[in-house]
């Protein structure tokens, strides 16, 4: 009897251990991942501008890799659902992320340009829900919250040293000294995977199928897609986020455009100042975040993200100036940092349960980003045509129609947005 007891304690004691050493190294992996994501994301512009390239070609190129990450969120999802190999697919993407921007050193031109960014996007497509899903899967429903907060926390920080450490780099020894430092980040975020324990991931957990007492024998059931569409709630914040991403995902790179091209500011350091300024805002709005769902729900958190691209628009729009970026990008700290956790909360809240969270989490993505891929055409094209203030304006507007939408479906979003505060009492 002594014998048995002292064995399932120990068997606690060591997964207690594999969870924390599990959860350090997802913090760890959020931190080095940003470069994964997006490549040299905001430089990308700078760099094409400074080698002969418009503003309309640059925000197309843009559009065509957002196109791409967009149509393979949910088949990413799907696989994340259904695979046990959650760390080797980040693994994957993060070596294919680094080759893919290491191309553009080679060649400027526009198919190279055009495939790199297609291969980005991709692999973004695919990182995101498989960090999402192990993050679930090792703390699961009841701890995801929280751990998402400080997941979020990390990753802003790790994209402000980042930027930081590119600016300086690309001020020193030049823009390609950018595309280095990536793939450092590149090498470290994978080291992450590695020492992030493979048993310490629960599987059926990570796609919303948790095992509680009586529903044990439930363990794998996973719902048919149709779960996604009957879920009103999510199609609102789909259709939200999508209006958002329009005006929200052409803002950096042009404004780091419409300065450096008016001569006010040095390509590479006034870039990873706009990146640097945001992402140290959303630092600190990732953990209020994670406070403001655990007490009030998701729908006051994403209410004030929503009113906070109007503002950044008519901002950027009056103020094309090299201090303007503290205003505006801090408004984007306020926006993007609120979502970066509310969304993902808020979709494993509702579809707890179908065992679909990661595809729910690739759908919701594929939504926003129709808007996030046709923001930087039409934001670049609207600057070449009417100038850069009237693109800032516009772009700043179709965030009216995100808070319309939250607050004139309040009656239904209320309710469902109480997910993390019920966790939280549970």
């Amino acid at each position: 009897m002594a014998t048995a007891a002292g064995e399932i304690s120990g068997a606690i004691r060591d997964e207690d251990a594999d969870r924390s050493r599990a959860t350090r190294a997802l913090q760890a992996l959020n931190f080095f991942m940003a470069d994964m994501q997006a490549g040299i994301g905001p430089f990308l512009g700078v760099f094409l501008q400074q080698r002969g390239w418009t503003a309309g070609p640059i925000g197309t190129v843009m559009t065509v890799g957002g196109v791409a990450g967009m149509v393979m969120t949910v088949p990413a999802g799907a696989m994340i659902d259904a695979t046990e190999k959650k760390r080797l697919i980040v693994i994957v993407t993060g070596i294919c992320t680094v080759m893919a921007s290491f191309l553009i050193l080679l060649s400027q031109s526009g198919w190279v340009v055009t495939v790199s960014q297609v291969a980005t996007a991709i692999a973004g497509a695919a990182i995101g829900p498989a960090v999402t899903g192990m993050t679930l899967g090792i703390v699961r429903q009841r701890g995801f919250n929280a751990q998402n907060g400080r997941n979020q926390a990390w990753n802003h920080a790790g994209n402000m040293v980042g930027a930081g450490l590119s600016g300086w780099l690309g001020w020193r020894f030049g823009m390609p000294a950018i595309f280095y430092l990536a793939a450092a980040f590149g090498l470290l975020a994978i080291l992450c995977v590695l020492s992030i324990p493979e048993r310490a991931i629960d599987h059926d957990a990570a796609r919303g199928l948790e095992t509680k007492g009586e529903d044990a024998d439930a363990a794998g059931a996973a719902q048919g897609f149709r779960a996604l569409l009957d879920n009103r709630p999510m199609l609102i914040l789909a259709a939200a986020l999508a209006c958002f991403h329009l005006g929200n995902g052409a803002m950096l790179p042009l404004y780091g455009l419409a300065v450096v091209g008016a001569g006010k500011g040095n390509p590479a350091l006034f870039t990873a100042t706009t990146v640097m300024v945001a992402q140290g805002v959303m630092v600190i709005t990732s953990l209020l975040a994670m406070r403001m769902a655990a007490g009030r729900g998701y729908w006051l958190v994403l209410l004030i993200s929503f009113a906070a691209l109007p503002l950044r628009g008519a901002l950027a729009g009056s103020f094309i100036e090299h201090w303007g970026v503290w205003p505006v990008q801090a408004l984007d700290g306020i926006g993007a940092g609120l979502q970066s956790v509310a969304v993902p909360g808020l979709v494993a809240c509702l579809l707890d349960g179908t065992g679909r969270v990661n595809v729910g989490q690739g759908a919701v993505m594929t939504v926003q980003g129709v808007g996030a891929s046709l923001s930087p055409a039409i934001g670049g094209w609207l600057a070449q045509a009417l100038g850069y203030r009237v693109a800032f304006y516009v772009l700043g507007s179709f965030a009216l129609a995100s808070l319309a939408l939250w607050i004139g479906f309040a009656a239904v979003l209320r309710p469902a947005c109480a997910g993390a505060r019920e966790e939280q009492a549970a």
